[in-house]
């Protein structure tokens, strides 16, 4: 019991250690596309910090070759070549973060080179006004240490903050301990804070006080990034879903469960004036039980796309596959003043699209011309959410819904391809539809519907 009380601690403690070389949480159980997206997002992030730089650079440099030289600067000028290595060295990384994902001990080199350029060109002030090295610890150029701390922050990955910023932390550290440790000649250490700015004297709380505010930042936009990256593994996972969605659903459904001010919950729905297609395979059970799945699922991918880009062309949503069966809405997911006229239009499309079907199925295996009939309703439909809490299905329910299956099956008995009601028909007639019926019928019974029903044939 003792061993395990003693144990827990370094568990937790080695916890928080892989925890910060990770870079935040664990990416087990993110799917492989998810991390792919995450990747390509760093990259891109990478490219841009990139080109930052390269601005900051050459901004620099034409700031420094239009400005006047600086009085009293007697000795030898660093900065040209400082500029000149760090321009170099910024356009070769951006060269390579476009042709490959720069791994991470590059990005870590980068950074220590980073770091190294602006010590040495803060090193070299001294040299170059001809004083001892406390004057440097005096020059403001430190502050461009906090561009590249946060830059790296563009990335959303808080090691390379951390470590930017504690390289800077050691860079700053020896360019203080050289000013210190040199020979001292009018040097001095001093408590003065007056003395301290007027004269080569060394202040070790101001020199501390660098120190401390260039770790807080560090580590400030470091607790922010780790807590940040589990946001971003989050953020890209439900984006990834919401794409998802738009492949199971219509586009404007899976904006509809994505964007929703409000969790969505079975029960919640409103009632439209919409129109109904059913689409189904003649004989697709009989003839699937003596094809292999592979044969069968070729051909329903086959119909699918095309009845897919039917319904579509005329401004319909697929509701749902019922296998082989379609079940297609016009104006149920958004208002539309020529849902019947669309959902007419698409019907009597059928023939010809299934039509041009038939080859391809018979190439697929199929044993005979594909054949598939199709019914329209039109009216008022309830659009909504159905299911229970953890298993919701955002779908259109009502009478409307029922008649058009329905009139489907009496296609067989009617030994027609396309119905729709006289109903429909006329609502169609009204929005624009200007084609003549096939066929009326008036009065049929139909199984299912208790009244005798008028019939549109339009195929």
């Amino acid at each position: 019991m003792d061993n395990g009380k003693a144990v827990a601690p370094l568990r937790r403690r080695a916890g928080w250690v892989g925890y910060i070389l990770r870079g935040g949480p664990r990416q087990d159980g993110i799917p492989e596309r998810v991390r792919a997206e995450i990747r390509m997002r760093e990259d891109s992030a990478e490219r841009l910090i990139g080109w930052v730089q390269l601005a900051m650079v050459v901004f620099f440099a034409g700031l420094y070759s239009l400005a006047p030289r600086a009085e009293g600067a007697d000795g030898f000028n660093f900065v040209p070549l400082a500029l000149a290595a760090y321009f170099l060295f910024t356009v070769l990384r951006v060269g390579l973060s476009y042709r490959f994902a720069l791994p991470a001990w590059y990005l870590v080199v980068s950074i220590i080179v980073d770091v190294a350029l602006l010590c040495a060109l803060i090193f070299s002030f001294h040299i170059q006004y001809g004083q001892h090295p406390t004057f440097y610890l005096k020059a403001p150029t430190l502050m461009y240490l906090f561009i590249f701390i946060s830059l790296r922050a563009l990335r959303f990955d808080p090691r390379f903050v951390l470590i930017t910023g504690l390289v800077g932390v050691a860079g700053w550290l020896a360019l203080v301990g050289y000013a210190v440790l040199t020979d001292m000649g009018d040097m001095r250490i001093t408590r003065n804070y007056v003395e301290y700015l007027t004269s080569n004297a060394i202040l070790i709380g101001a020199e501390l006080d660098k120190t401390i505010i260039i770790l807080g930042v560090t580590l400030f936009l470091s607790v922010a990034l780790y807590r940040g990256r589990q946001v971003l593994f989050d953020s890209v996972r439900d984006h990834a879903a919401a794409e998802d969605l738009k492949r199971f659903f219509a586009p404007e459904v899976a904006h509809t469960i994505t964007d929703s001010d409000e969790a969505l919950t079975a029960g919640r729905g409103e009632i439209r004036n919409a129109a109904v297609m059913f689409i189904d395979i003649r004989g697709f059970t009989r003839t699937a039980a003596g094809l292999t799945p592979a044969t069968v699922m070729q051909v329903l991918a086959c119909y699918q796309k095309e009845m897919l880009a039917l319904i579509s062309a005329h401004g319909g949503r697929v509701d749902k596959f019922l296998g082989d069966g379609i079940l297609a809405t016009f104006g149920a997911v958004e208002p539309s003043e020529t849902a019947a006229a669309d959902a007419v239009r698409a019907a009597c499309g059928l023939p010809a699209a299934v039509e041009r079907l038939v080859p391809r199925a018979l190439a697929c295996g199929w044993p005979e011309p594909l054949r598939a009939g199709g019914a329209v309703t039109y009216g008022a439909l309830t659009v909504g959410v159905v299911g229970a809490a953890n298993r919701l299905e955002f779908t259109v329910i009502g009478n409307t819904v029922n008649r058009a299956a329905k009139l489907e099956d009496a296609n067989k008995a009617q030994a027609t391809r396309v119905l729709t009601d006289l109903e429909t028909f006329e609502a169609a007639r009204t929005q624009g539809y200007r084609e003549a019926p096939l066929d009326l019928r008036p009065a049929r019974e139909v199984a299912g519907i208790a009244q005798p029903v008028d019939l549109v044939v339009l195929a």
